[in-house]
């Protein structure tokens, strides 16, 4: 077989066994492969259970000969983002405070996931604790972006990104608390989905309680779906799980639109954006119209993008001060320096101003909550800025200062809990890939792939050319 397997999707492996083309077995070999090849140079994966992952395979192997897979993605390789809990693998959080010892339990999404027979290969790397949107850390050091090696793949879930677009492995469990899955997503060329709250149990409990998610993230629409058919599930560990439904969210990317309204919403707040993601968000949204839906463009978000900033902040910060307490004073210093200053300013927070935080953030949602019954979907750029330099926190803004302001579209969905995905609209002139973000009421997660799937298919996604010393 000449096609270059690590480049397959979920969906397209998994058509392969079907027919007796190709075995669970060669698409793991070649996923490993890869992995051989060109994690040393993009550092996205930290663990690598090679032994496992075969074991697995095999097994996989002999279900698809009987005619008896689990589910469509028995065979098909996954990564598991090192905050999430897998069996028999460490749980660090990217923190060199952490304890080693491997976890007895796998998380509820990854439970769903080794039960439907998905190749649980390796962990992907995260910045620490998952505090910031680049992915960096004491413990396993800088991951990059395959699109281009001196530039972030974002975070904190980066490493799932650049793995997926590298291909090592077409699909990987992120977390988003503030836009982590779809950040990243957006500057790797990937679909990310945080979905409804809840739709997605997790545990145990992250540091950033209700505002964690966890998601897919993809090469396509299509596989993003078969993900949600597996871990959008109930599991009694979480107390804020939604109960099941039978939404099949593959059999729903095939329903027709109905002249959905869709508000465009360019700028969050006074933020700069970049010339060409304008453009070509932009130019989306006038796509979104030859599809058939009513785009309106709208000037300004329904609730203040800098008083949403803010309460998002009381909510992030005060939930990280809480590291300082569950380590030594003496051990601090170990810390990455970025999640140490964040715990510290946590710490000049008072009860009254995370109690206000806390109202405001219910008043905020109620006013979104509005807007969704005025407008089916939302449109707007995933990022104000195309991928930065690696090595930084912060890219450098127009007047040569940190851009404190590249990130205002995801955090506040984070707040209010609706569902919101990212898919790549087109690449700039440096080809880089460049996100465009698509959020809805509460409960519209197959809605919401629908019209994204809509989109993709029009504008088919392009994965990265990898540099030379990575093919």
């Amino acid at each position: 077989m000449t096609t270059d397997l690590a480049q397959l999707s979920a969906a397209h492996l998994s058509r392969l066994y079907k027919k007796g083309k190709l075995s669970p077995v060669e698409a793991m070999k070649a996923v490993l492969a890869r992995v051989e090849k060109v994690n040393p140079t993009l550092n996205a994966l930290c663990v690598v259970d090679t032994r496992a992952a075969l074991k697995a395979a095999r097994a996989s192997e002999r279900r698809w000969k009987k005619g008896k897979p689990l589910s469509p993605l028995d065979g098909v390789p996954v990564s598991i983002k090192e905050l999430i809990r897998a069996k028999g693998w460490p749980v660090r959080m990217a923190s060199k405070l952490t304890d080693p010892a491997p976890a007895d339990r796998d998380a509820p999404a990854v439970a769903r996931l080794r039960e439907a027979g998905a190749l649980l290969f390796a962990q992907s790397t995260s910045s620490e604790y998952g505090h910031k949107p680049v992915t960096d850390s004491p413990l396993h050091g800088l991951t990059r972006n395959p699109w281009n090696i001196e530039r972030t793949p974002g975070g904190s879930s980066g490493g799932a990104g650049a793995a997926v677009a590298s291909g090592m492995g077409p699909i990987a469990l992120g977390t988003d608390g503030g836009g982590s899955v779809r950040l990243p997503a957006s500057f790797t060329g990937l679909v990310g989905l945080k979905a409804t709250y809840g739709r997605i149990p997790a545990w145990p409990p992250g540091l950033n309680g209700d505002l964690a998610n966890t998601g897919p993230m993809t090469r396509t629409v299509l596989d993003c779906a078969m993900m949600m058919n597996i871990i959008a599930r109930p599991d009694a560990r979480d107390p804020t799980q939604l109960p099941a439904d039978d939404t099949d969210y593959v059999k729903k990317l095939s329903g027709k639109l109905k002249k959905p309204r869709v508000a465009f919403l360019l700028r969050m707040g006074d933020h700069p954006i970049d010339i060409e993601v304008a453009a070509l968000v932009t130019r989306a949204a006038r796509d979104f119209e030859k599809l058939g839906c009513a785009v309106e463009t709208i000037d300004a978000p329904p609730f203040p993008f800098a008083d949403a900033s803010r309460i998002f902040l009381a909510h992030w910060l005060s939930n990280a001060q809480r590291l300082l307490q569950m380590y030594p004073e003496s051990r601090h210093g170990e810390f990455d320096p970025n999640l140490l200053a964040y715990c510290q300013a946590g710490q000049k927070y008072s009860m009254q101003d995370v109690v206000t935080a806390q109202a405001q953030r219910r008043d905020m949602t109620v006013v979104w909550n509005q807007f969704f019954e005025k407008y089916d979907f939302l449109l707007t750029p995933m990022l104000a800025i195309q991928p930065f330099a690696v090595l930084k926190n912060l890219p450098d803004g127009p007047d040569g200062q940190p851009n404190r302001r590249w990130s205002p579209y995801s955090s506040v969905f984070n707040l209010t809990r609706h569902p919101a995905l990212t898919v790549p609209c087109g690449s700039s002139r440096e080809r880089l890939p460049i996100g465009l973000q698509l959020v809805s009421g509460y409960f519209r997660d197959a809605a919401l792939l629908r019209l994204a799937a809509a989109y993709t298919d029009a504008h088919p996604i392009a994965f990265p050319r990898l540099p030379e010393n990575l093919k």
